[in-house]
């Protein structure tokens, strides 16, 4: 449930151009970033460069997109 107070600013930013929404995005995820523990981040650039590798190698099946969506809507009971 969000604040009164997020949600004014939420009010308050859909009222911006769109060139400004985006900036403030920008800015708002590079903020976000900075909280990020450098030993996590490692540890997910570790692990992404790691299944990177098995694919590049043929150790895993990929599946297409549009299967993965499907299975999804199908396990949530959507068409």
């Amino acid at each position: 449930m969000k604040s009164r107070k997020v949600q004014q600013l939420v009010e308050e930013v859909k009222q911006l151009p769109y060139g400004e929404r985006a900036e403030l995005i920008e800015q708002l995820i590079a903020a976000s970033a900075q909280d990020i523990d450098p030993a996590v981040e490692k540890a997910w650039g570790d692990e992404a460069m790691r299944r990177l590798k098995e694919i590049e190698e043929g150790k895993v099946k990929l599946i297409p997109g549009e299967e993965v969506m499907a299975r999804a809507r199908k396990i949530i009971g959507r068409k």
